[in-house]
């Protein structure tokens, strides 16, 4: 069985003291636990030791990640981060393949690979991310699209426990537009994904992968989104930026 897992993405949001501030504050929201359901919260880099010393001196039951990574060791690679420097202030998981990463910054399904290797390599999950523009929606592609960057993103990666990889879904369209995709929606990309690992991986492994669903994900609406049997969670963007809204998120998925 596969545990919810509900992951926070800060983007370029909150200096050192509103991150400490945020993480107290979702620390005191969940102070009676999480259950079963796994959480992530993911700030800006310069962020990551404060937050990191936040959620170790409280013993919360909340798990650090970074939003970007480089995939050499060290060396001559201005303003970037090694997976060995998210290690040292105690982050286990790491996104990559934001569409914002990729539309922003040019970065390709080849770069994305290589960021994968390179966490799998420091023993940091990687929530990797997938999904479609509204062009390509609108046209019937999508499904054929999302597909083709899972196959591209886990080229060479070797896996040998399904919670060493995380995927997440977020359709272009649909962040932070307040337009969501709906709960069938996801379902459709999110099926096409495990059955695409699957083949990749093998049966076993891909039925303990869990896949994310992001874009406007929010507390009205995650327990549509976890009902589905492909929807194993959320990676909340602007409901995360507040410990309440996003502490709802993940009592509703208790």
């Amino acid at each position: 069985m596969r545990n919810v897992m509900i992951a926070g993405n800060w983007k370029m949001n909150k200096n050192v003291n509103e991150a400490t501030e945020l993480a107290s504050g979702l620390v005191d929201e969940l102070q009676d636990g999480t259950g079963s359901v796994d959480v992530v919260v993911c700030p800006p880099t310069v962020d990551l030791k404060n937050v990191a010393d936040v959620l170790k001196q409280s013993s919360a039951q909340i798990a650090l990640g970074a939003q970007n990574v480089y995939w050499e060791e060290s060396g001559a690679y201005t303003g970037e981060t090694a997976p060995s420097m998210l290690t040292s202030v105690g982050a286990t998981y790491c996104i990559i393949g934001h569409s914002e990463r990729r539309g922003y910054f040019g970065e390709t399904d080849e770069d994305i690979n290589k960021k994968a290797q390179a966490l799998l390599a420091h023993h940091i999950v990687p929530i990797s991310c997938c999904g479609e523009s509204l062009e390509v929606r609108e046209a019937g592609k999508h499904v054929e699209f999302v597909v083709e960057q899972i196959k591209a993103d886990t080229k060479g990666l070797k896996l040998t426990d399904p919670s060493q990889y995380v995927v997440a879904y977020e359709p272009i369209w649909a962040i932070g537009t307040g337009k969501t995709a709906t709960a069938a929606d996801a379902q459709e990309v999110c099926s096409a994904i495990r059955s695409t690992l699957k083949e990749i991986f093998g049966e076993e492994l891909a039925c303990g992968i869990r896949i994310l669903y992001g874009g406007s994900a929010k507390p009205e609406n995650i327990k549509g989104f976890l009902q589905e049997p492909d929807v194993d969670g959320a990676l909340v963007g602007g409901a995360s930026l507040k410990a309440d809204s996003f502490a709802a998120m993940v009592k509703a998925a208790k």
